[in-house]
């Protein structure tokens, strides 16, 4: 069984450099990424820094899970993804696992009750390919309901060890990729103009660091999280998360992100 396997393998990543530059590529990336991890759902991504991410590819078993994608995600939840903060990062190649990159309250944001679950996903991993300075690609790959159940131990391992592989493919493929929103000048600082925007929607000002800890509630990170992230006291935060919250007339990051939401969509559809 290891022998076929292994010969699959082979023959499968011989396929995909085959069909590298034609537009067979994506389907042949699957099944090679299959022979190491079965899923039910691939998506490839491209991120333009700040702009909004472009669709390249995707397939699933049921297409349920991506309903929310083009509407929500791509309306502005993408902001709150911690993939999209992995781009951010610059220079991110390899095989890296949603919940291993996620803030340590992720799973209590309104992000992931909200947009996540609605998604049917269980598990998630990323192949990472930075193609330019401000250009990530990355190829999601899903478990969702069909499934039921996440990846286990020997997939991982195995995306793992052929990670920097894949991710070579995705960039050898799209080298040349560019988007129109690549040309367009780089937005304000996402503070920026959150704070800007709520003054306009709401007259709401927010100092430039309590919109900084209201992105970061969003995201999912717990006080103690944010004050490792900006190198202050927990009780500096408890007292920004108060000011935030005492401006923005709410007392729940439930209503936080029922005021903010809407904002992002309209902040992307600026661009």
């Amino acid at each position: 069984m290891e022998r076929v396997t292994h010969n699959e393998h082979n023959e499968e990543l011989a396929n995909a450099i085959m069909a590298l530059a034609t537009p067979e590529l994506p389907q042949h990336f699957s099944r090679l990424v299959k022979c190491l991890a079965a899923f039910d759902n691939l998506i490839i991504i491209a991120y333009h820094g700040e702009q909004r991410p472009a669709v390249l590819y995707r397939e699933y078993t049921d297409p349920v899970v991506y309903l929310p994608m083009d509407s929500q995600y791509l309306g502005g939840a993408y902001l709150l993804d911690p993939f999209y903060r992995e781009h951010l990062r610059g220079g991110v190649q390899g095989i890296h696992r949603l919940m291993d990159v996620a803030p340590d309250h992720f799973r209590r944001t309104h992000y992931y009750k909200n947009y996540y679950q609605q998604t049917t996903l269980l598990d998630e991993v990323a192949v990472f390919a930075s193609i330019t300075e401000g250009v990530t690609l990355t190829a999601c790959l899903g478990r969702d309901y069909s499934s039921g159940k996440p990846f286990n131990k020997r997939e991982l391992l195995a995306l793992r060890q052929h990670g920097m592989i894949l991710s070579a493919l995705l960039k050898k493929h799209w080298q040349d990729y560019r988007s129109d929103a690549v040309r367009k000048a780089a937005p304000a600082p996402l503070e920026e103009r959150l704070r800007e925007a709520l003054n306009q929607q709401h007259s709401i000002r927010l100092s430039p660091r309590q919109a900084e800890v209201a992105l970061f509630i969003l995201r999912g990170h717990s006080s103690l999280s944010i004050s490792l992230h900006l190198g202050v006291s927990l009780q500096t935060v408890k007292v920004f998360r108060r000011q935030l919250y005492a401006k923005c007339c709410i007392s729940s990051q439930a209503e936080l992100f029922a005021l903010l939401m809407p904002l992002f969509a309209r902040l992307t559809e600026q661009r």
